[in-house]
């Protein structure tokens, strides 16, 4: 006795035609996606040269604000008061906006309200990047 098989649908292959529809649209999109950005840069411009021009990526410097034991101000080794301290981080954080660094370096012996008075400023001028440096830091 011979068995008889039914076997339907089971050949048919899969349906391909969606698929290819879709992967050659997006193969449309990204041809043409390329090319409108080489036409952003294929006009002919003459650019401007800039003698004094740094990267916008480059890391501002690092303003140093030293404090001595009897609670005097120094921008980096120059004896400021705290006024003029005050300035000088204005300007600082003019120059450079939300990228200024401020390293606030107090004696040991410093008085914590000159530290505090430091940090008040560097606030004042818009600074939020200031940290306070101990020996094992230097």
């Amino acid at each position: 006795m011979s068995v008889k098989i039914d076997k339907g649908r089971l050949g048919m292959g899969l349906e391909m035609t969606s698929m290819i529809d879709i992967v050659f649209l997006l193969m449309i999109f990204f041809l043409v996606a390329s090319k409108l950005d080489e036409d952003d840069r294929s006009l002919p411009v003459v650019l401007p040269q800039a003698s004094a021009a740094k990267p916008l990526t480059s890391r501002p410097k690092e303003f140093v604000v030293n404090i001595d034991r009897e609670g005097h101000f120094y921008a980096g080794a120059r004896p400021v008061q705290l006024a003029e301290l005050r300035d000088l981080l204005a300007q600082s954080a003019a120059d450079n906006p939300e990228r200024q660094t401020v390293i606030l370096r107090a004696d040991e012996d410093t008085a914590h309200r000159f530290v505090v008075a430091a940090m008040d400023a560097c606030v004042q001028a818009g600074i939020d990047d200031y940290q306070v440096q101990s020996a094992s830091e230097q």
